[in-house]
């Protein structure tokens, strides 16, 4: 068994000091006349956020909140991994796994866990070269070498069978578990899904207006909103060196896909996520030093063949859940690479469901895995 050793946040003092010192030393310039949130994030709004980042949030605080959750870390394939792991007191308990997406850290289900602690032993990892799982030491870090890495991390922990959830990146990780050990993984919940259509003009014929809708978001994500992903996937060293040097960069980077991804009724991205959450994220990236390393992610995934769609349909029974406002994904696309057996729709929240909607998630992900565990060979694809 390979070594799990216990983890605490420790970030020093001067750590703190100097991203304060930093933030305050931000150079500003100044936004078009009359132009709001389509050419990226306000100067204004950027300059209120970053001032309170710097002069009103409490880090010590936020770490301190943390560290009462217990943390880990652990070597896997020539990587550190760092994650949550908390037992449930309930017997029969079904381990969970829970994969954050892009951007995001473990932060991301803080929220969510509580309402999870009865049903589930659950395991919430930082993605390798994200957070206290990074920098990355190597190349290669893949989608699939994710997966393989989360599976040997599950097996490290003892759990034999587990069901897997999974947001935006995340779900495609999650996803590609289900498709590598469908002997192991009992269940994969998504949400954030894309999904795709393909070039035959027949498989748009009978599309509702829900559906129709949600192919406008994504046709204008690829015109208008894809700009990060263009360059992560292509130069992401370049764009690594300002994050690592800016905070308030760093900051505006992950920021505005928050808002994009978000409830679309919400006018700012604290109105969705609680900006204490928000910074909490940003800070965990700035302290580790591990926003450029995220970014890098999307170049692996760019250069290996094996992420070419579409994927092999997974065979493990797979729950869906999208929003009203902000999702992208159609069931009869996502039924091409997934065993869809379940398919629930609120209204309220975008891709960020465990902050923005952490009751509604917990409920969709209990029900989910109740049913697998009553009826599993009868959901297997």
């Amino acid at each position: 068994m390979g070594d799990v050793r216990e983890f605490v946040i420790r970030v020093g003092r001067g750590d703190v000091a100097e991203l304060r010192g930093r933030l305050a030393g931000t150079r500003w310039g100044s936004d078009v006349p009359g132009v709001g949130w389509e050419r990226g994030v306000p100067v204004g709004y950027l300059r209120e956020l970053v001032g309170y980042w710097g002069g009103g949030f409490d880090w010590g605080a936020v770490e301190g909140r943390l560290n009462r959750m217990p943390q880990f870390r652990t070597e896997i394939d020539g990587q550190d991994v760092h994650f949550v792991h908390q037992r449930s007191a309930r017997d029969g308990a079904v381990p969970l796994l829970l994969v954050h997406g892009w951007p995001g850290s473990f932060v991301e289900f803080t929220e969510v866990l509580p309402q999870l602690a009865d049903a589930f032993h659950l395991v919430v990892p930082d993605v390798p070269g994200v957070g206290f799982s990074g920098p990355l030491r190597e190349a290669g870090w893949t989608t699939g070498r994710i997966a393989d890495a989360f599976l040997t991390l599950m097996g490290r922990l003892g759990y034999a069978e587990f069901g897997v959830q999974g947001g935006r990146s995340g779900a495609r990780i999650a996803a590609e578990m289900g498709r590598r050990a469908p002997d192991r993984v009992i269940g994969v919940h998504l949400n954030g899904l894309v999904t795709p259509p393909t070039d035959d003009p027949g498989a748009l014929a009978g599309l509702t207006e829900i559906e129709k809708e949600r192919l406008g978001r994504l046709a204008e994500l690829h015109t208008d909103g894809f700009g990060f992903a263009a360059l992560q996937s292509t130069r992401p060293a370049t764009l690594g060196h300002a994050l690592l040097d800016s905070p308030a960069g760093q900051l505006a980077w992950t920021v505005e896909k928050l808002r994009a991804w978000s409830d679309a009724r919400s006018p700012l991205p604290e109105d969705a996520v609680d900006r204490d959450l928000l910074l909490a994220d940003a800070s965990i990236l700035w302290f580790t030093r591990t926003a450029a390393s995220a970014a890098a992610l999307f170049y692996e995934d760019a250069h290996d063949p094996n992420e070419v769609a579409p994927r092999p349909r997974g065979p493990v029974p797979t729950a869906v859940l999208a929003t009203g406002t902000t999702d992208v994904a159609v069931r009869r696309f996502a039924d091409r690479e997934h065993h869809v057996t379940r398919w629930t729709e609120i209204e309220r929240g975008g891709a960020f469901l465990a902050l923005e909607q952490p009751a509604a998630f917990a409920e969709d992900v209990r029900d989910f895995f109740a049913a697998v565990r009553a009826a599993p060979d009868r959901l297997r694809g």
